[in-house]
């Protein structure tokens, strides 16, 4: 399937977005799993607490981010932008 890309310049707000989708998932996953194990509902239950906890996490994400950027400047020789 074919589609038109957004410009590069959307890459700063895609990528943190992807990876607080996947991180905040499979954190919450974990956590259902591992405090109320493999219940009926779970999948819908998961779902729930997984979107309210992305909706968390992209904010947070964009806040930390300039911050670990600095950061990891201290220990890796960064590019210039």
């Amino acid at each position: 399937m074919k589609f038109k890309k957004l410009p590069a310049q959307y890459a700063a707000w895609i990528i943190p977005f992807l990876l607080s989708g996947l991180m905040s998932g499979t954190i919450s996953l974990i956590n259902m799993l591992m405090n109320l194990g493999f219940t009926a509902g779970f999948g819908a239950q998961w779902f729930t607490t997984w979107m309210f906890s992305w909706a968390i996490a992209y904010p947070i994400v964009l806040i930390f981010l300039p911050l670990v950027r600095r950061l990891t400047g201290l220990f890796v020789e960064m590019p210039p932008h």
